[in-house]
């Protein structure tokens, strides 16, 4: 176990070992978390949380979108296409 100074302006320093293995570089953002056992540590996520609806229809279509029938008809062509092939 790691063990750490508080300094006279309230900093500490994270151990070397741990920021590697937590993949921590500098300018991450940290959050200080109080439990009952003491303080936890977390890294604040790169992106604002988001729901699917605040995202859809972001993309524009660039196709038009196959009928059921031309998958079929296509799914068909390439079964028999296959099959063909393995004479």
């Amino acid at each position: 176990m790691d063990t750490t100074k508080l300094s006279s302006k309230g900093q500490v320093v994270i151990p070397k070992a741990l920021r590697d293995a937590l993949h921590w570089q500098p300018g991450l953002e940290l959050t200080w978390v109080a439990t009952a056992e003491g303080l936890m540590l977390k890294a604040n996520a790169p992106f604002p949380p988001t729901v699917l609806s605040d995202v859809s229809g972001m993309l524009k279509k660039k196709v038009k979108p196959k009928s059921d029938a031309e998958i079929a008809a296509a799914l068909n062509r390439d079964i028999r296409r296959t099959w063909r092939d393995r004479r």
